[in-house]
C-alpha cells in the first residue's frame, strides 16, 4: 500500500461516519470503465458507481459540459428558470411520454416526491383515506423515512421505529396486489428489476398486469426506475419493454453520469397535486446537474448507446451463463437484463470474501441481495473489458472452495 493510500484510508476510517464498509483503497482517477487507486493499481469497474457512471469516468463530452457550465452559472435557485433545467425537463418528458418533471438530488428524494405527490393528489380530491402505497417484498426505494417505509427489506429499517404507510406483497404476485388494493391505497410502487434486492426481474407480463389493475381501480402506478432507467436495460426505461406507461416515474443514478440528480416525472392529471410551497428542493434542477444530465441524454443518442447496451447485455448474459455451466457448485443462477446482471453465489459461500478476491485481481463489482454479484458497468464499457472481467471471475471461482 502506498503512503498516500494508507494516509487516506486512515483519515477516512478516523473521520468519516462509519455507516459504510469501505475497502481500504482510495480511488483517485478513472477513464471509461477503468479506475486507478492511490497506489497506482488498475481496476475494471463493473460496479459503475452502483449503476451511476452511465458514460464511464472522465467522458470528454461530460467533462467539457460540466466545465463550461461551471464557468457560466452553477446554481440560481428555483425562484427563477435556468436554461439547462428547462431543456432537461422538456427532453425527459419527450423521452418518457410524461408531462411534468420535478428535479431533486437523488433517487431517494425522487421516491419521496412521488409518495407525497400521490397522497396529496387524493387529498385534493377529498379522498382523505387514500394514504397507503402497495410495495413489494425485497424492494428498495431509499433511506428517507417515507422511502424506507416503502422498502420491502427489514434489514434497512432496524432501529428506526414504526414506518407506517406501506403494504408489502410478494413481488410478481398480481393476485396479492389485487387483494391489497383497498380504499385506503393511493398507489402501487414497483421496480421493473429489483436491483438492491438481488437483480430480480419482474416476471414477464407482471408490469402490464399492474398497469391494467391500477387503471381499473383508479390507483396510481409509480415506476421506480432509479437503477434501471436511462438506458441500463437497453431501452430508455425498463418498463418500455412491456409497453407500460406509469403515472409517476422516479429517475436518478445514471441520469447525470455521476453528478447528483434525481427526477420525478408525472402525467398532466397530477400537475395540480403539489402547488407552490408544498414541496421543493434547494439544489434540485441546478444548472450544473441539469447540463450534465442533458449531456448524458444527448450522448445516449449520438453514440447509439441503447443498441450498444443490448449487444453488450447479450455478451454479458452468454459469458455469465457459461460460467454457471463451468461452476455449478459455486454459482446458483444468473439473471438480469442489459448491463444490469448478476451471478448468484451458492448458499454457504461468503460474498464479501469473493469481493475481496475479485478486487485483489483488479475487478470491482458489488453484492446485491444476499449472494448476487452485481454487474452494472458503464454503458460505454468495451467487449474486451467485459471479457476480461468474466475471465477474472472465472479464475476466482476456480480457486474458490465449493460450499
Amino acid at each position: 500500500m502506498s503512503a498516500l493510500q494508507a494516509e487516506l484510508a486512515e483519515l477516512g476510517s478516523r473521520h468519516l461516519y462509519p455507516n459504510y464498509r469501505q475497502a481500504p483503497i482510495a480511488i483517485v482517477r478513472g477513464e471509461g470503465a477503468l479506475l486507478w487507486d492511490a497506489a497506482g493499481n488498475r481496476y475494471l469497474d463493473m460496479l459503475g458507481g452502483i449503476a451511476v457512471s452511465a458514460l464511464g469516468h472522465a467522458h470528454p463530452k461530460l467533462v467539457a459540459a460540466i466545465a463550461d457550465q461551471a464557468a457560466r452559472v452553477i446554481q440560481v435557485s428555483n425562484y427563477y428558470y435556468n436554461e439547462p433545467s428547462v431543456r432537461l425537463a422538456a427532453k425527459l418528458c419527450g423521452l418518457t411520454r410524461l408531462d411534468r418533471a420535478f428535479f431533486c438530488n437523488s433517487g431517494t428524494e425522487a421516491v419521496e416526491a412521488s409518495l407525497k405527490l400521490v397522497r396529496r393528489h387524493f387529498h385534493v380530491q377529498g379522498q382523505f383515506e387514500r394514504l397507503k402505497v402497495v410495495a413489494f417484498t425485497n424492494s428498495f426505494h431509499g433511506r428517507t423515512l417515507g422511502a424506507l417505509a416503502a422498502t420491502g427489506q427489514d434489514k434497512y429499517k432496524d432501529g428506526f421505529g414504526p414506518l407506517p404507510g406501506a403494504l408489502h406483497v410478494p413481488f410478481g404476485d398480481i393476485e396479492a396486489v389485487r387483494r391489497a388494493l383497498g380504499p385506503e391505497v393511493a398507489a402501487v410502487i414497483v421496480e421493473p428489476i429489483q436491483g438492491e434486492g438481488g437483480v430480480l426481474p419482474a416476471p414477464e407480463g407482471f408490469l402490464r398486469a399492474l398497469r391494467e389493475l391500477t387503471t381499473a381501480t383508479g390507483t396510481l402506478l409509480i415506476a421506480d426506475e432509479i437503477q434501471t432507467g436511462v438506458g441500463r436495460t437497453g431501452t430508455f426505461l425498463a418498463c418500455e419493454r412491456e409497453g407500460v406507461l406509469p403515472d409517476v416515474l422516479a429517475l436518478a443514478k445514471g441520469l447525470a453520469g455521476g453528478v447528483p440528480i434525481g427526477a420525478m416525472l408525472c402525467t398532466k392529471a397530477l400537475e395540480g397535486a403539489l402547488p407552490p410551497g408544498s414541496h421543493g428542493s434547494t439544489f434540485g434542477g441546478n444548472a450544473l446537474a441539469s447540463r450534465a444530465a442533458l449531456t448524458v441524454l444527448e450522448t445516449l443518442e449520438t453514440e447509439g448507446l441503447l443498441a450498444r447496451v443490448r449487444e453488450l447485455g447479450s455478451l454479458l448474459t452468454r459469458g455469465l451463463t457459461a460460467l454457471l455451466a463451468r461452476h455449478p457448485q459455486k454459482l446458483e443462477t444468473v439473471r438480469g437484463t442489459g448491463l444490469l446482471q448478476a451471478a448468484v453465489l451458492r448458499e454457504g459461500i461468503e460474498p464479501r470474501g469473493v469481493l475481496a478476491a475479485l478486487q485483489k485481481r483488479g475487478l470491482l463489482v458489488s453484492v446485491a441481495g444476499a449472494r448476487a454479484l452485481r454487474f452494472s458497468p458503464a454503458l460505454v464499457v468495451s467487449p474486451s473489458e467485459l471479457d476480461e472481467a468474466l475471465g477474472i471471475l472465472d479464475a476466482t471461482l476456480t480457486e474458490l472452495s465449493a460450499p
